[in-house]
């Protein structure tokens, strides 16, 4: 197990009553808000005017930014950025799933900046201070409620690329499971793979000797596997919308990871699909991973596919672990099925026409091989997408 240093500070309130201390969190900060959400869904939950009336009621005031898009687009952040500095905001509040917070945390972070608020998603901008960022959580997908992490698209140069800054980690969550009964079933479904994915690009690693968090991460991924087909069938079960909840805030915070060298390869091919073609980035993760999976099963990898297909999915050692790492893959592959996510890259209307392109730009934007469970270049991603079709 190699060195860590482990900490996380934001403060997070669970449960259906948190919503009132809302104004005493902001208060903390200060009495301005920008307050950031998506298409209008937390006008529908009714989430919209209990948030507004808290304001109001409190003194605290806010100016909007609407409309922040599924795949977070810079353009965005660039607008909340405009909008906070003409308010002079003293908090950025992101009410909304994991791309109205990644957006929100680039608005903290650019509000002192002067450049283009990209130059600190490609890092030629560094992050010294932000505004503070306080989030209230509709979705379970991402983990960006308890993370230092975001992830912004450029559709002007077809990147979606990942950045994170210790300054952008929110000071306070509100985490109600019952702001998520009404998130569709492809929603649904797909924030479940999200939470896996994080999960597993933190579990497959290799001889580290991190027995406990290896554990901590089956947990989660069972959890995931129970609860997932349950708010699918019955969207207003709370018990399995909480475990949703609080298993997508573990998943990703750092803990998994512990002790570890991990390189995340799913999430860096994913990204270029959805720069590309910009679908529900827990779809993609979804049909990625199992062909992941079979494309690095060797003699090396074989024997932790193998474990994880006991401990997650409880698929009985045979002798054979190539044999069980294969049957693990297709546990994975039918859990998916199951929820509903599609096979095939081609189920979305993408075909073979710029899978070379994105292969070389996620080794490019990686800036160079990917060392994860096993090293992958060009030719390995493409592998993988051809694998998807």
């Amino acid at each position: 197990m190699k060195d860590f240093i482990f900490e996380v500070g934001t403060k997070i309130l669970f449960g259906e009553d948190q919503l009132k201390h809302l104004p005493k969190e902001i208060k903390k900060y200060g009495n301005s808000v920008l307050f950031c959400y998506g298409g209008g869904s937390i006008k529908k939950l009714g989430l919209y005017d209990d948030v507004v009336k808290l304001l109001e009621e409190n003194g605290i005031a806010y100016s909007e930014l609407s409309g922040i898009e599924p795949n977070p687009r810079v353009e965005s952040a660039i607008d909340g950025i405009r909008i906070a500095r003409e308010n002079k905001v003293d908090l950025v509040l992101a009410v909304g799933g994991g791309s109205v917070i990644d957006c929100a945390k680039l608005i903290a972070a650019g509000y002192y900046v002067d450049e283009n608020p990209w130059d600190i998603v490609v890092g030629k901008v560094k992050v010294e201070k932000a505004l503070p960022l306080g989030t209230i959580l509709t979705l379970a997908a991402t983990g960006s409620e308890m993370d230092t992490d975001s992830v912004i698209t450029n559709l002007e140069t077809k990147q979606k690329l990942g950045w994170g800054s210790k300054h952008v980690l929110p000071k306070f969550s509100i985490m109600n499971p019952v702001y998520t009964y009404s998130v569709n079933k492809h929603h649904t479904a797909a924030g479940v793979a999200d939470i896996m994915s994080h999960t597993m690009e933190n579990y497959f690693s290799l001889n580290d000797g991190c027995y406990l968090v290896d554990r901590l991460a089956e947990g989660i991924l069972k959890t995931c596997i129970k609860y997932g087909p349950v708010a699918l069938e019955s969207p207003e079960d709370f018990d399995a919308r909480a475990n949703i909840m609080w298993a997508n805030s573990w998943a990703i915070n750092g803990l998994l990871k512990t002790g570890k060298d991990t390189s995340w390869s799913v999430h860096a091919i994913e990204h270029e699909l959805s720069a590309f073609y910009d679908i529900t980035h827990g779809t993609g993760l979804a049909i990625l991973t199992p062909n992941w999976l079979r494309h690095v099963l060797n003699e090396h990898t074989a024997n932790k596919i193998a474990i994880f297909g006991k401990n997650v999915f409880g698929i009985e050692p045979s002798g054979d672990k190539f044999a069980d790492a294969n049957k693990a893959i297709d546990a994975l592959r039918e859990f998916f099925d199951k929820m509903g996510i599609p096979k095939g890259l081609r189920d979305l209307g993408i075909g073979e026409e710029h899978l070379e392109e994105m292969a070389e730009l996620t080794i490019k934007h990686k800036g160079g091989p990917i060392d994860g469970f096993i090293t992958i270049d060009v030719e390995d991603v493409l592998e993988i997408y051809k694998m998807s079709l």
